[in-house]
Formats: structure tokens, sequence, C-alpha cells
């Protein structure tokens, strides 16, 4: 069977450039349903089994693989280098791709990219469909026609592509296991090295499989309990074969602070303590990123009540907000400015209270209006659609609406989700009207 590579990012991934979050493996299901529709193995570096650094078996399929896709969305820097690369390796048979906010830099201007459209963080089902239908006449062309596609070979015509050369040494290259569908490649050491111990039985477990297995502790489905101890321990693995992939070092974050081992308290600063050693809280413009590190400093605010982990809570929340207009990151932001208008209010300073509640309830607003397509979303995933029925309950509860309260209240209770989720809107709406009526004392001469 011909094999595709796929050049592309992993999980959630920020585009620096407007600050919208793409879900690339969303991106990457439906590049996969194309290819297989064409006849091929799909397979990304993250499926790749190896027992040796991912260098090897990446750049083996960049030379070897029938067809390569190259998603370069979110300008993702390694993307736009393997994709150079397979242009130097090969002159024919690569597919780029892109969503639809991608601006081509000038060197790729003359570069045909087929364009893909995500809706929020996923991609519509008609737009799915769309896409998928394209790629896969885009393969069964490309597959048929002898035409350079790559620019280094259509400026060099002269140019010879390179090819391996084939020794009794040599390992057969790339080539799909039976079992699991996952490429399996093995890497010859020189003569002389020693490397002469057997093939594994079992295939070596993938990133990518630890990383699924990982996300599946922390949403299982409805009914059953998060393991996050046990998705914790995953994804410091993950971490450690990807440490700079923003995605597994946020989903590790939220493991661990939710994890509460050894204890609550150790195990937020935890938390803290690696978001500041890898995702750089501090100047970062990830919303995803901002809405952690909020979510941090409110637990640990909940702890000790220490006014600059009030602050760091706020000042999260609101740079996670405004940077897009982030309705999770804007609840949380309208909650912790009605959080703080009491403390204020304790503290003497009536204006400053005042002010925050105001500002509480203007947010709130603007929250119900970003929040309102993804609730009313019924083909989207029950859990991700859970989150903005949520977000609409909470910001009707904190404008005082209790017709919209108990409209998406019923919406969010009809929603096959863990019961954890729904414990955490339900304390949420409880502490934020005991604010209320702190702040409604408070105030009152």
């Amino acid at each position: 069977m011909k094999t595709c590579f796929v050049i592309q990012g992993f999980g959630k991934k920020t585009d620096y450039t407007d600050g919208r979050v793409l879900d690339l493996d969303a991106s990457y299901a439906i590049i996969k349903e194309a290819v297989e529709a064409a006849g091929l193995k799909s397979v990304r570096a993250d499926e790749i089994q190896h027992s040796t650094v991912i260098d090897v078996p990446m750049y083996e399929m960049l030379l070897q693989a029938d067809v390569v896709i190259a998603d370069l969305s979110t300008y993702n820097v390694n993307a736009a280098y393997e994709l150079g690369v397979r242009y130097a390796l090969r002159p024919r048979t690569t597919i780029v791709v892109a969503e639809e906010g991608f601006k081509n830099p000038f060197d790729i201007g003359h570069i045909a990219i087929r364009r893909y459209k995500h809706l929020g963080e996923d991609i519509g089902a008609r737009e799915a469909a769309r896409f998928k239908g394209e790629l896969k006449t885009a393969i069964e062309e490309i597959l048929a026609s002898n035409r350079s596609d790559s620019p280094v070979y259509t400026f060099l015509p002269q140019l010879m592509p390179p090819q391996m050369a084939v020794t009794p040494a040599a390992v057969v290259p790339a080539a799909p296991l039976a079992r699991g569908g996952v490429v399996n490649i093995a890497v010859a050491s020189p003569p002389g090295l020693g490397n002469d111990q057997p093939a594994a039985a079992e295939p070596l477990v993938t990133p990518k499989a630890m990383l699924d297995d990982a996300l599946a502790k922390i949403n299982p489905p409805a009914g059953e309990a998060s393991d996050f101890a046990g998705a914790r321990a995953l994804l410091q693995k993950v971490s450690e074969l990807r440490p700079n992939d923003p995605f597994v070092t946020q989903q590790l974050v939220v493991a661990t602070y939710k994890s509460k081992q050894p204890d609550a308290e150790s195990a937020l600063l935890d938390a803290r303590n690696i978001m500041e050693k890898s995702l750089d809280p501090a100047s970062t413009n990830d919303p995803e990123t901002l809405g952690l590190w909020g979510a941090i400093h409110k637990r640990l605010w909940e702890l000790h009540a220490r006014p600059a982990d009030l602050n760091a809570a706020v000042d999260g929340y609101e740079r996670g907000f405004s940077l897009r207009r982030d309705w999770y990151n804007g609840i949380n932001y309208a909650f912790l400015l009605d959080l703080r208008s009491v403390e204020w209010l304790k503290a003497g300073n009536k204006d400053d209270a005042i002010a925050d509640s105001v500002l509480a309830r203007r947010v709130r607003t603007e929250v119900g209006r970003l929040a309102l397509a993804p609730a009313e979303d019924k083909d989207a995933d029950p859990k991700k659609r859970f989150w903005a029925v949520a977000t609409l309950w909470e910001a009707a509860l904190g404008r005082g609406d209790a017709a919209e309260t108990a409209r998406w209240g019923a919406v969010a209770e009809a929603l096959a989700v863990p019961q954890w989720m729904q414990d955490t809107r339900l304390d949420q709406g409880r502490k934020l009207v005991e604010l209320q009526n702190a702040f409604a004392t408070l105030s009152t001469p």
C-alpha cells in the first residue's frame, strides 16, 4: 500500500498572528479520511513507531513517502522546514494545505495551497466533507501526473533527485504494520556499533497513543470518573518526548493541578512551575495558557485569600479575554471581577468595587453574545458544547436574568458529560450567587 506522510503539528495550536486556537488533530482526522479514501496509508510523525530519535524515520518518510501533505496552519516553523526538505528530495507528489486564515509568505506565494476553514477550534461537518473530497481528488491527480510540484526542481530542471544507497546492512524502509495500522521503522546502525539485537516483538507505544490515553482519563465517557493522577503520569512521559509542544504542556498543567497530589496546594504550585518553565505566562498571547494561569491563581486564592493571587488570576483571564474575545476567559474574568469587588468593599474602597461590578456585567453581556453560536450547535461534541452552554447559564445568572438562567440550565443538564463538569458548573454558580449577595449586603448603607 502506498504511504502518505502528513507534515503537521499536533493538538491545539495558537496562531500567534491573530490569537486563534486551531485543533490540528481535528484537521488531521479529515486529512486522514481523504488519504485513506484515495487508497493510501496516512502517517503523521506522532504515529511513527521508532526505536531511535524521531529525526531518522522522519527524514526517511520525507524521502520515501509516495505522497506528502504539509499543513502550514498556525505558521508552524517545523512544518515549513520539513516541507522544504521534501521539496529538495522529491520533485513531485507534495501537497500543501492550510487553514483559510494563513497568509502566504513571499517565497511560497506562487505555490498552490489548498484551504480549509476552522469554525472555532473544530471544522464543521459541511466544510469537512468539502475539504475531504477536494483533497482526495488532489491526491489521485497528483499520483497520476508526472508534473513537478517542487519549486526546487521546477526552477532547477537539470537537478537529479537523490536515492538511498542499498547495502547488505540496510534495513527495509518504512512499511505499514498489519497490526494497529502504524508505520514501524527500523534503523540500522553503522557497522561496529553493536546494534545486532532482534527487533522487539511488540511495537513501541507512540506519543500520540499515550496522549490520547491521557486525554481519555481527563475527559472519560459520561458516568465514569476522571483519573487526573493517571493522566498526569502519562503526560509527563509525553512531555519528555515532546518538550516543546504547548498543547501537551497545557494538558500536563491541567492534570497536575486537578490531581491534587500530594495535596491541593502542592499540585497547584507544581502546575504553576510547569507553566513558568515552559509556557511563558508573563508575555504569552495564547488564550489557553492565560486561562490556565487564571485558573491556578484563582484556586490559590481560594486556599489562602492572598491579594496577589487574586490579581494574578484577574490579569490572566483579562488578557485571555481581551486578546480574541475568548468567552471561556471572559466568563471567568467576570466572576473574578465580582470577587474582587467584594474584597474592595471589605477594604472600604467603594469606587473600585463599583467599577469592577459594572465591568463584570458588561463582560457577561459580551460573553453571552460570543458563546451563543457554539452553545446552539447541536452537532458539536457534547463536552465541547457543554462549556459554551454552561457559560451562557452563568452569564445569565450573573446578570440576574432568571428566564435565560433556567433555559440554559436545562440544556446543560440534558448533555451527556462527566459528572465533574456538571458539578463544576453548579459550584461556580453557587459561588457567584454568594458573591453578588455579599456585594449587595456590603454596599447597602
